[in-house]
């Protein structure tokens, strides 16, 4: 069944209104029809099961039949802090991150980023990758929409990070404290996962982290590209936490 998200204003009592590039979609791609079903979230954990009242490409009513929670959200919170990469790598991690469950994703540059972003990359590119994620989103039956933010500094991104209950680092010069260790010795409902770029760390960056209270890991004895290891931690996370 199709799946659309709205603002939790768009939901009255017994109805719901979808506008714009919605709209349009559900008029003119899919070709629905009134009395047709179609599933819409309000992006906070809530589902609607609906009929088409009336259609146009400019603006779709629907009857609300009944909502429950959403059941793909899961219990734990999980922060992706990624550093840019090159290419369309960011696509494939923002779309596999919000697949298997990501809260939000953190983008930041550091020391060794080939990938160098101007003021105006920052808008656009960040943009595109948030309609990755909303793509993403529908696809997988998520009752959120995970946000996607524009990049930061190293600095910023440690200072942010090491604000959560379990902050984690995956750096590749790590060798002796692994991500099972500290899932199973520390884990928590909020947990910020940071990976770096094609070029990994810098030493002096991964000490920064560390002193500002990030735990260093190790994802094994292979090293791992930049947009496989996102997908690696997060499963890993999710199956500590039984979501998997």
């Amino acid at each position: 069944m199709p799946r659309f998200f709205v603002t939790p204003d768009a939901v009255s009592e017994d109805q719901i209104s979808i506008f714009g590039a919605d709209a349009q979609h559900i008029a003119r791609v899919l070709r629905m029809r009134v009395g047709d079903e179609i599933t819409v979230c309000d992006t906070a954990g809530i589902d609607y099961a609906c009929e088409i009242l009336s259609l146009s490409p400019e603006q779709v009513s629907l009857k609300i039949c009944f909502s429950s929670p959403t059941v793909a959200e899961p219990s734990v919170k999980v922060s992706l802090f990624v550093a840019l990469s090159k290419g369309d790598k960011l696509d494939y991690i923002v779309q596999k991150a919000v697949e298997l469950g990501v809260y939000d994703i953190h983008l930041f540059s550091s020391k060794y980023c080939v990938a160098k972003w101007s003021t105006s990359d920052a808008t656009r590119k960040t943009e595109r990758l948030s309609r990755i994620a909303a793509e993403a989103a529908k696809q997988c039956g998520r009752g959120i929409i995970p946000q996607v933010y524009a990049p930061i500094s190293f600095s910023e991104m440690c200072q942010t990070a090491a604000q959560y209950p379990l902050p984690i680092l995956c750096y590749e010069a790590e060798r002796t404290q692994s991500l099972r260790c500290v899932l199973e010795s520390r884990f928590c409902d909020g947990i910020s996962v940071v990976i770096g770029s094609e070029g990994g760390f810098a030493p002096e960056e991964a000490e920064a982290a560390m002193a500002a209270g990030l735990h260093s890991v190790t994802l094994g004895k292979r090293i791992l590209r930049c947009e496989t290891a996102p997908a690696c931690v997060l499963s890993a996370i999710f199956y500590h936490a039984g979501e998997l």
